[in-house]
């Protein structure tokens, strides 16, 4: 399955980028085991930070930056099978949530939960 993990990225980091890649990693920890388990680990990051830089963003939370991040998850959620969110407070991962919920894709709180990695 391709399973976006959701979790906080900017959220708590008053936007340094030194707590911003802090929680990149964070986000990254449970890629190899979902990999290991036959699944395809996405994050919306690893998406959106390319697309923001390619067309000029330059503050985080600037007007590209607000048109970039939270879409691309919106549109990976049309594509992913599952979600895997982890703990901490972020309003993009709620959503994320929600609208996994409404799409009825699978939602998990636990690595171990993920099919195959139990």
């Amino acid at each position: 399955m391709l399973i976006l993990i959701a979790g906080p990225y900017r959220s708590g980091t008053g936007d340094d980028p030194e707590k911003m890649a802090a929680n990149l990693k964070r986000l990254e920890e449970p890629s190899h085991a979902l990999f290991k388990a036959g699944h395809v680990p996405m994050i919306g990051e690893w998406v959106a930070l390319p697309i923001w830089h390619a067309a000029g963003g330059r503050s985080v939370g600037d007007a590209l930056y607000e048109e970039i991040f939270h879409p691309v998850a919106g549109r990976l959620l049309q594509l992913c099978e599952g979600v895997l969110r982890l703990p901490g407070e972020s309003k993009g991962a709620d959503n994320d949530v929600r609208i996994a919920r409404e799409r009825g894709i699978p939602v998990w709180h636990r690595l171990e939960d993920v099919p195959g990695c139990g």
